[in-house]
């Protein structure tokens, strides 16, 4: 039994379900055949039953309490075993039919469990079912009714259990390549849930920048025209020279911040002009430098950024505000320092690739949930719109954004950029 695998409370509940519908089949069937054959079923057929009905309680009640799942699927698969075991040696052995209930087992194993399960389950099936049939023909275990012994040949009895084996191996692996396909479907649909969501989400962080937007930008441009008519005309140097300046730079700072939502509530549709991307990277590393927010002490800068000229068809400023973005996150995530490492890859097959590393602090499972949810920010100070932004530029490059992150091991953000050439001038 393996620590790491997994089960799913509900997957073990439809296991429950399912031994009680199978077992309440077969009762039925029973008390069928009685009525129209008149024949009586030994006391231990209905006491087997009972087992099973008072098992199935025991499993419920395990259920309940929600601990030790993966212990209890294992446990019900193994006791269901043995008891199918059982069934088949009161009802005849070989000579009836019972021992399809294993495939049963088999199935249930698959999909509740693991694959592993699976053929653990196929390989105790093999076992019991061969230890019967030999144990009963060669005599060292006694029929359960004497009418139930039959003279068989041997090549008969080995024909019969060869092709039990098979088809008890060949359930279960159509039943784990099906349980692995539905494991994929099911895993896709729950990726394509959370990007409906946030695909969602995005399109109201869109609407709400593209009205504030609207709402601010007009009077924000009065208010800076007004000022720096004013600061023209005034020709002092002292502190209310200063405040103008003061506030001219932080007028120009929040209609920087209005155009982020801009871009980010609609794209661009400027055309795509040749841009060298290791240029305008390290322009943006210059300009962080500049502005004290990359301190070179602290943070050590490498990668093939410097020496690799990677020519790509785009805007400088999506690219630009790509690189402030993470880079800044990156610097945020190292507060006594680390190491940046900045590198490009660049193949037909892949495409190109954009490699941002960390050595700091990393994300936690929460973090990297809600990485691209607007106003989300793993830092205190953050909009939580930065990461959002980079993934709407990103896709509108027909690209994909990765991040790789663990607690303590930094973080690795990888972006792949589909080849395009002149006659693609524009973003989707």
């Amino acid at each position: 039994m393996s620590l790491k695998e997994k089960i799913e409370r509900k997957d073990l509940l439809r296991y429950i379900l399912l031994r009680l519908l199978i077992i309440t089949s077969i009762l039925i069937a029973a008390v069928i055949i009685q009525y129209s054959t008149g024949t009586d079923f030994p006391p231990i057929f209905i006491l087997t039953v009972i087992i099973f009905y008072g098992l199935s309680l025991i499993y419920f009640l395990l259920y309940l309490w929600g601990k030790f799942l993966v212990f209890q699927a294992y446990l019900q698969l193994i006791s269901d075993l043995m008891l199918i075991t059982w069934l088949v040696y009161i009802s005849g052995g070989m000579t009836t039919a019972t021992y399809f209930l294993y495939i049963f087992a088999i199935i249930a194993a698959s999909l509740v469990i693991s694959e592993k399960a699976t053929y653990l389950a196929a390989g105790l099936s093999a076992v019991l079912f061969g230890f019967l049939v030999d144990g009963t023909y060669f005599s060292l275990i006694p029929y359960f009714h004497p009418d139930q012994a039959v003279k068989q040949e041997f090549g008969s009895v080995l024909f019969n259990l060869i092709l039990a084996w098979a088809v008890f191996f060949a359930v279960a692996f159509f039943m784990n390549y099906l349980s692995r396909s539905l494991r994929r479907t099911r895993h896709e649909l729950q990726q394509a849930q959370k990007e409906l969501i946030l695909r969602e989400r995005l399109a109201e962080a869109g609407r709400v920048s593209a009205t504030l937007a609207h709402e601010i930008r007009n009077p924000l441009a009065a208010i800076s025209s007004a000022v720096q008519v004013l600061k023209s005309e005034f020709k002092g140097n002292g502190d209310i020279g200063r405040m103008m300046e003061i506030i001219v730079r932080e007028s120009n700072r929040v209609s920087q911040l209005l155009e982020q939502f801009l871009d980010f509530s609609a794209p661009s549709r400027k055309m795509f002009s040749q841009i060298d991307l290791g240029l305008l990277l390290n322009e943006t590393l210059e300009m962080l430098r500049s502005s004290g927010e990359l301190d070179g002490e602290k943070i050590r800068v490498d990668g093939n950024y410097l020496f690799r000229k990677i020519t790509y068809y785009g805007h400088p400023n999506h690219f630009k505000q790509i690189y402030w973005n993470l880079i800044k996150n990156a610097i945020k995530a190292m507060p006594e320092g680390g190491k940046l490492s900045l590198n490009f890859y660049n193949s037909r097959r892949d495409g190109l690739k954009i490699v941002i590393a960390d050595t700091g602090v990393g994300m936690s499972e929460q973090d990297k949930e809600n990485l691209f949810v607007p106003f989300y920010s793993g830092f205190g100070e953050g909009r939580g719109l930065g990461l959002a932004t980079v993934r709407k530029l990103v896709e509108d490059y027909d690209g994909q954004i990765q991040v790789n992150s663990e607690i303590g091991r930094g973080t690795e953000v990888i972006i792949t950029l589909p080849l395009i050439n002149e006659k693609r001038m524009e973003p989707n």
